[in-house]
């Protein structure tokens, strides 16, 4: 999701279902005064909404940031016949690691 999305979902305010995992973090002060500025320009969202949907949108980036590693095996042919070759960056471990996370949280 990008920033943009963020915004107009706030501006809607759909119902969003979470977890009921929680996680205690301290914030400087800078950031918890843009967090509750957040919150207010939005009608009041509250503030760990405004956390919790940050956060997911950073995650989205982070994931997106994940460059694309070329390792030695061939996976397949795209369509011109050059090889492609399996990822060997952070990618096929973050998804393994996702995938156990998930099904651990649910």
């Amino acid at each position: 999701m990008s920033f943009k999305s963020l915004l107009e979902r706030w501006q809607q305010q759909p119902h969003v279902v979470t977890t009921d995992a929680r996680y205690n973090i301290r914030l400087d002060i800078d950031d918890a005064a843009r967090v509750r500025a957040l919150s207010e320009l939005f009608d009041g969202i509250d503030e760990d909404t405004v956390i919790a949907d940050l956060l997911h949108t950073a995650l989205d980036a982070a994931e997106a940031a994940m460059p694309y590693q070329p390792g030695d095996t061939v996976i397949q042919e795209d369509d011109h016949g050059d090889p492609v070759y399996a990822d060997a960056g952070l990618t096929p471990r973050y998804v393994a690691l996702l995938r156990d996370a998930k099904s651990t949280l649910k």
